[in-house]
């Protein structure tokens, strides 16, 4: 009896040491294999019977999980999430330029050509100015790409139109923005309070 109790509680901290050997987040990884492989599965089912995946899911899951799951979906397709700091902000535009270059291979083996190799390929001690001849279409292609960045920059950053039918309840400027956040944090409670001031009904 004694030695069955003793085999067992060695199991039993075998087991434990085991358990403490595993990584922090083996639980919750464990889980989501889990996870995977079921809705593997359940692709697998719709695909033979002939359904869509996605809408199948759709219906079982309540409409705001279904609603921040499609947020994620466009959020991963589209990573450019607005301004966060200017080394993403010129990444992404060093990126989307090299995207765009069409590179003529003609016109810099001409260039290489007319220039030489020193000054083509130039190091610390080279002098390089007045060296580069730039062809017209370049130049075109340049200012072309100025005018579209302009013209996207106008789209960003396009002003706010003065409505002249708003009610001036400032005094300048200052005060115009501190008012309107005022009336965005506070106007839904102090609109009873501010129609009683204009009519004259206020107690």
């Amino acid at each position: 009896m004694r030695q069955k109790a003793r085999k067992e509680n060695h199991v039993q901290v075998v087991e434990e040491d085991r358990r403490k050997k595993l990584p922090k987040n083996f639980e919750a990884k464990k889980e989501r294999d889990q996870w995977q492989v079921k809705e593997l599965q359940d692709r697998k089912e719709a695909e033979d019977k002939g359904l869509d995946y996605e809408r199948v899911r759709s219906l079982e899951m309540s409409a705001d999980v279904t609603e921040k799951l499609e947020q994620k979906r466009k959020r991963k397709k589209n990573p450019d999430q607005g301004f966060a700091s200017y080394e993403d902000m010129t990444l992404r535009q060093h990126t989307r330029l090299t995207a765009a270059l069409d590179p003529d291979l003609e016109s810099y083996k001409k260039m290489k050509e007319c220039v030489g190799g020193d000054q083509f390929y130039p190091t610390a001690d080279t002098l390089i100015h007045g060296n580069h001849y730039p062809t017209t279409s370049a130049m075109d292609r340049l200012v072309k790409d100025v005018h579209g960045q302009v013209k996207r920059r106008e789209q960003y950053h396009r002003r706010r139109l003065y409505d002249p039918d708003a009610p001036i309840d400032y005094i300048n400027e200052k005060n115009k923005k501190f008012n309107k956040k005022l009336d965005k944090y506070y106007g839904k409670y102090t609109e009873d309070i501010k129609d009683d001031l204009e009519r004259g009904t206020a107690i």
